[in-house]
């Protein structure tokens, strides 16, 4: 230990006061972990709500006559794009046989 009339370099009353604050410091950052979380919970469930809004505005202006609408507005498309792709393969085609006739 240490000899009479000397104090030991830290007394139990200093090493509880350093672990007293290291505990506060410990839980004020819970605390404010916590506060970030309830403030990034309260953010995500309003956006949800606004996503599930807005589904529900998406949702009540489809109505069956206006989907059959697009799904034969589609459909076309499709047909034509077909159309298109087989009348740029002639034509690819031609322009090759072209170019082949031109060099000979």
């Amino acid at each position: 230990m240490t000899q009479p009339g000397e104090y030991p370099s830290r007394t139990c009353v200093e090493q509880s006061d350093e672990r007293e604050e290291t505990w506060r410091e410990r839980a004020l950052n819970a605390e404010d972990a916590l506060k970030a979380a309830h403030s990034e919970i309260l953010t995500q469930r309003t956006r949800i709500g606004e996503h599930l809004c807005q589904i529900s505005d998406l949702q009540a202006e489809w109505t069956e006559g206006t989907i059959q609408r697009i799904t034969t507005e589609n459909t076309t498309l499709k047909q034509r794009v077909r159309q298109l792709t087989t009348d740029n393969r002639t034509l690819d085609e031609r322009l090759k046989a072209a170019r082949s006739n031109l060099r000979f």
